[in-house]
């Protein structure tokens, strides 16, 4: 899509910014999320993952960094698992459930996801 936007400068629009009706989508910093890791073949990584975990997430179209919670009961996230988890991002992004994103590490995906829960936070 193309969006002609008057009396906008260039320079005043960032990547990762989304063009929304005001009061239809929201910034947020925290989210449960359930995902899948990619086997090695598919791409992803060869070890698991453990509490703590600070991959990138790529949404729409921006990186943001995060640390991953498993809330599933399990202790580490091996390749080819299924897995649920709470995301603390860095910086807040527009989130809404149901969207997909991808979860990557030295330029791969490593896993992919769907947002399946926002978690509101005092300051939102």
């Amino acid at each position: 899509i193309g969006m002609l936007l008057d009396g906008v400068d260039k320079k005043e629009v960032e990547r990762g910014q989304v063009l929304a009706r005001p009061g239809s989508i929201f910034p947020h910093s925290m989210f449960e999320a359930e995902i899948y890791c990619l086997f090695p073949h598919e791409g992803g990584r060869e070890k698991p993952f453990f509490e703590g975990y600070r991959p990138q997430f790529y949404i729409r179209t921006t990186d943001v960094s995060g640390t991953v919670t498993i809330i599933d009961g399990k202790e580490m996230v091996m390749p080819g698992d299924t897995a649920g988890i709470m995301v603390e991002l860095i910086v807040p992004m527009p989130l809404e459930t149901g969207m997909h994103f991808a979860i990557r590490e030295g330029g791969k995906t490593v896993a992919k996801g769907m947002v399946t829960g926002i978690i509101e936070q005092e300051d939102e």
